[in-house]
């Protein structure tokens, strides 16, 4: 149960993560929470996996969470008639409706909520970046664009719209039928793609109700102009680097993952740092260097976890990527300069009861110096705002809901337990004390903080706080 760090690892199953033996090894590597790629694979591949994860987390009697990542919207233009043009920097290049095939002077753009959504001189960028086209001229079903970065443009490209909010749904008809599905298994988390505004979170929520929680990606500029709503509405956000690389300049990207960073941990809500962060481990068994400090920045700045992606789903060295991740998490909470940081980076707490609660433990762990603090919680509520204070002892989150438990499974510091349903304050000590003994928290004689709500059951009552001394 216990893990010697407070970071978690989420880690992306695919082809190469996808048997029973190499799930478990995963897990044992160091992997907390584990992707499915809804981008990919198949609804019987999902369905696969997930029941693999349930079997490892049985084998090795420590929740798992499993998060589903819709694939959200995807732009991209048509076919052309060679299967590729090349575009000069200086030459005139339209985007239209019609649905033949393109050539070097025009090419089928299938999305008339781009045409909508346009301004004389919007820049499109096509192919992950690579190409850049100005609009000159639109009408509901055209775009007329001069090439500013040419390049070779083929079959099926992705088209990006920076600085422009397009009226599209995050859910797409795939991804309603991909939520259904995952809804089904009992996936705890749900990637939602493409959130470009507060009512994005709010049209999923409608669907998701409480049978899961919602991780934002942000990947959008559009997003950070709405960042402390989104962050308000999302009970998680992930700093989706790749899409966000791509519509704006790579300068500003590290500044606004802590940014996000920041925001989501003054608002207590689990914030994940993904994408590229130890790609060169797709092909290599040791990571560069650089990104050995990327992976740090991350911890240093105090992200909830990180992510592997196609290191873990697809590459050659997936238990190795998951394993220097989490020895590159522990140098780093070794660092006494990680835990100046949290406190420099530290938000005051909110005039409420559950925060003054929770910035009152803060403040005791850091006078008593106990072996754990234990919170219990049946939504989560009071885990989340333990772990928003980054306390300096360990977090047991003893919980009478399973699916609460896998959830807080990516929570910084916190050590999800499920545990029976408790009638009074004194048999909730009694099991906060046991448990922490059991699972090598603590021993006889060592303090244990412990907060709940009471009446036990409600969500958000966080209202007590409890210092006990485990009998000898």
């Amino acid at each position: 149960m216990k893990r010697e760090r407070s970071a978690r690892i989420l880690a992306t199953l695919g082809p190469a993560s996808s048997t029973l033996e190499r799930i478990r090894t995963l897990a044992e590597a160091g992997a907390d929470v584990f992707r499915l790629n809804f981008s990919h694979g198949s609804h019987a591949d999902h369905a696969e996996r997930l029941e693999l994860i349930r079997q490892v987390e049985q084998e090795l009697g420590r929740p798992i969470g499993v998060l589903m990542d819709l694939q959200g919207p995807k732009l991209r233009v048509g076919r052309f008639a060679a299967g590729k043009v090349v575009l000069a920097p200086g030459a005139r290049f339209r985007l239209d409706l019609s649905p033949e095939d393109g050539d070097e002077h025009r090419a089928n753009l299938p999305h008339p909520e781009i045409f909508a959504a346009l301004e004389a001189g919007t820049d499109l960028l096509l192919d992950d970046g690579k190409l850049r086209l100005r609009v000159d001229a639109f009408g509901p079903d055209f775009a007329d664009t001069t090439v500013l970065v040419g390049g070779v443009l083929s079959d099926r490209k992705g088209v990006n719209v920076p600085g422009v909010v397009l009226p599209i749904s995050p859910l797409t008809a795939k991804d309603r039928a991909d939520l259904d599905f995952g809804l089904s298994l009992g996936v705890d988390w749900v990637a939602l793609s493409f959130v470009q505004r507060p009512e994005d979170i709010r049209e999923a929520r409608e669907i998701i109700g409480d049978r899961a929680w919602i991780m934002a990606k942000l990947e959008k500029p559009a997003a950070i102009e709405h960042l402390e709503p989104i962050v308000a509405l999302a009970d998680g956000i992930m700093v989706a680097r790749g899409d966000l690389g791509v519509e704006l300049p790579p300068q500003q990207v590290p500044v606004l993952q802590r940014r996000i960073v920041r925001a989501a941990r003054a608002a207590g809500r689990p914030v994940v740092v993904a994408t590229q962060m130890l790609e060169s481990m797709i092909s290599a068994p040791v990571p560069t260097r650089a990104e050995a400090s990327d992976v740090a920045t991350a911890i240093y700045d105090g992200a909830d976890a990180v992510m592997l992606s196609a290191e873990s789903a697809s590459g050659q060295y997936p238990v190795e990527a998951v394993g220097i991740m989490h020895r590159i998490i522990c140098e780093v909470e070794q660092d006494p300069a990680w835990r100046e940081g949290l406190e420099a980076s530290h938000t005051p707490a909110g005039a409420n009861t559950p925060d003054a609660i929770c910035c009152a433990l803060r403040r005791v762990v850091a006078l008593l110096e106990p072996a754990a603090t234990v919170a219990y919680t049946s939504s989560g509520f009071s885990a989340l705002r333990a772990s928003r204070e980054r306390p300096v002892a360990p977090i047991l989150a003893l919980t009478p809901q399973l699916g609460t438990a896998r959830r807080l499974a990516l929570a910084w510091g916190v050590h999800p337990i499920p545990f029976e349903q408790v009638a009074d304050v004194t048999e909730m000590v009694a099991h906060a004390a046991g448990a922490s003994v059991s699972h090598g928290f603590a021993a006889p004689g060592d303090n244990i903080v412990v907060i709940a709500g009471l009446p036990f059951g409600r969500s958000g009552s966080t209202n007590l706080l409890h210092v006990e001394r485990i009998p000898r």
